[in-house]
């Protein structure tokens, strides 16, 4: 064998047990977050009680006493069935303060907590927020181990996390993986969308919720709340809510026991490509309000229909879902600047923001501002009919009864049966005030156009050929 040879062999030996060294060296240790973190751990029992199914007994002081006797009861009392959810959730002070998610305690009778060391306690819920999926709980103890709920603004994608938890009712596991994506819009069946989650590929499963989501420093950046899965179980799609709203929750619970969040009092859409050249942005970008509360704080403030809110309170609005995240962590009544774009120039509004509480609901307003439309679109119009503008509030509108194939209007995604209201910033009343706006348009220019479909109101990017 040559010495090229020797050498040969004895680099790649050399080089097969330097490289597992190396991987090795890569992988992150949990052992000190878990042995840190695991202690202020705990695992929540909640029992509601439900009733076995059996027909409810009329008052038998209301039933003549010649019949009492075959309506009385006889035997034992109606049975009661006892159903425990299970979750899990951490101390976040010394003398008890226990946070989880809302949907691991609503509704419960009772609640019980469990420590790693088997002590149990029951626990007072202190208050609960469903818009965020949080809870409050406090136990009668003191001197606690405690995590605090540290700040997450250097959590990036590609970040490794920690969760600690009781899925399946397995105390205290541990899984670990890293975050997926941050900023996450999950909306609730009424379609809020207050919280901005963080994604991961950390296996979460049911009994996780509630649990802390740390990160490599041992802090807790998040609280693991809900998966995506259809088998039940995790398919490496978990959400949990960031510290920021956690910390924010959390203050309001304790000093108050409910939830007031910032509200603006608008409906808004994302822009696209179209509406972006429409409206003079470079990219498509932004907050587009399509619709206004009556005498909501942005109304009140001065924004408008068919304005863009580029940045609100010092932070950038990208897409339309980062501005509820974005709102609702301001305190009511504060007054912050909203960068806009309007009439394709930028301008700073001071903006009031309102507060809307966790019993509340609101509905926007079916006032809508007129707008304009033309011809030259490829549209056949009529003035809306009365009955119509009064079901949507609408002071004035066309109705699109049909749309020519091909056309700047069929090009755009205008349907027959929209109400055409505002084109560019021109309101529309009826069909002179329609064809006079049209008339202004040049060849090549981009125009945002408004109008109310099925009820809806929403901005269509409308282009017209050079």
């Amino acid at each position: 064998m040559t010495v090229h040879a020797r050498l040969s062999i004895m680099l790649l030996l050399c080089l097969s047990l330097a490289v597992p060294a190396l991987a090795a060296q890569a992988l992150p240790d949990f052992r000190d977050i878990v042995k840190s973190g695991s202690p202020a751990v705990v695992k929540i029992f909640a029992e509601h009680r439900v009733g076995s199914g059996s027909r409810q007994m009329p008052d038998l002081q209301d039933i003549p006493e010649h019949l009492r006797r075959f309506f009385e009861f006889r035997g034992a009392p109606p049975e009661q069935r006892q159903r425990m959810a299970m979750g899990s959730g951490f101390i976040i002070s010394d003398d008890g303060y226990i946070v989880t998610n809302n949907h691991v305690v609503e509704g419960a009778e009772s609640v019980l907590v469990r420590m790693i060391d088997r002590r149990e306690f029951d626990a007072e819920v202190i208050g609960t927020d469903p818009r965020s999926d949080l809870a409050l709980l406090r136990i009668g103890a003191r001197n606690l181990p405690a995590l605090a709920l540290e700040a997450d603004d250097d959590l990036e994608v590609g970040s490794w996390v920690v969760a600690i938890g009781s899925p399946f009712g397995l105390d205290y596991s541990v899984t670990a993986g890293i975050v997926s994506a941050m900023g996450r819009s999950l909306p609730t069946e009424e379609g809020e969308n207050y919280v901005p989650f963080i994604q991961t590929d950390v296996a979460i499963n049911p009994g996780n919720s509630g649990g802390p989501l740390f990160d490599l420093d041992g802090d807790v950046v998040g609280v693991n709340s809900q998966i995506f899965t259809r088998s039940g179980g995790s398919i490496g799609l978990s959400f949990a809510i960031p510290s920021s709203v956690v910390r924010n929750v959390v203050a309001q619970l304790k000093e108050h026991g409910r939830v007031t969040r910032g509200w603006l009092g608008v409906t808004i859409q994302d822009v696209d490509k179209t509406l972006a050249e429409s409206f003079g942005l470079s990219r498509p970008r932004g907050a587009l309000i399509n619709q206004l509360s009556e005498g909501g704080p942005a109304a009140k403030s001065g924004l408008k229909p068919g304005d863009v809110i580029l940045r609100f309170a010092g932070e950038d609005i990208d897409t339309s879902a980062e501005l509820p995240h974005v709102v609702g962590l301001i305190t009511p009544d504060t007054t912050v600047p909203v960068e806009i774009m309007r009439d394709r120039k930028r301008k700073t509004l001071k903006v009031t923001v309102g507060g809307l509480d966790a019993e509340d609901s609101y509905a926007l307003s079916n006032e809508i501002d007129t707008a304009n439309g033309g011809g030259r679109l490829g549209l056949v119009i009529e003035n809306a009919p009365e009955d119509a503008l009064q079901r949507f509030g609408l002071s004035g509108g066309v109705l699109v009864r049909r749309v020519i194939s091909g056309s700047v209007a069929a090009d755009a995604g205008i349907l027959p049966g929209d109400i055409i209201t505002l084109l560019g910033s021109t309101a529309i009343k009826d069909i002179s005030a329609f064809q006079r706006a049209v008339t202004k348009l040049s060849p090549g220019d981009s125009v945002p156009l408004r109008l109310v479909r099925r009820g809806t109101p929403m901005f269509i990017g409308l282009k017209l050929g050079e």
